[in-house]
């Protein structure tokens, strides 16, 4: 059996990687850990727009945390260490970790990462495309 896809309109060329990678955020565990922010921050006159993501990630610190854009994906993951050496009593606080995948457009760039008490910022900034009008000649 096979699978229809929007994707597969004969009018929407080159989208093979788009709809890969749909298919591979639809299999990420989306189970709301850690719970995030999404924020539009001012806009610059040149039509530039600025983007903050925000996640709760306390108890994480910077060497468990990895900020990294593949392809047109922004990945965090986080990945705490088990102390095998302490004996817990009661351990309400597990290590865990996680993978949060958010699709960037094209043209989003994320220009930097920051932790501070707990929370982890992913700052964006999308710049407006070059909008070009070329003409084909026929021969």
């Amino acid at each position: 059996m096979s699978r229809v896809s929007i994707f597969s309109s004969p009018f929407l060329l080159g989208f093979e990687d788009m709809e890969r990678l749909l298919d591979r955020l639809g299999k990420t565990a989306s189970d709301g850990y850690p719970p995030y922010n999404i924020e539009r921050l001012d806009s610059s006159e040149d039509g530039t727009s600025h983007l903050r993501i925000t996640l709760a990630v306390a108890g994480f610190s910077r060497d468990e945390l990895l900020v990294q854009v593949e392809e047109n994906q922004l990945l965090v993951r986080g990945k705490q260490k088990d102390d095998r050496a302490k004996a817990y009593l009661h351990r309400g606080i597990a290590a865990r970790q996680f993978l949060k995948a958010f699709v960037l457009a094209d043209g989003m760039e994320v220009t930097g990462a920051s932790l501070e008490h707990g929370m982890l910022e992913i700052d964006l900034v999308r710049r407006p495309p070059n909008r070009t009008v070329r003409t084909i000649e026929i021969r």
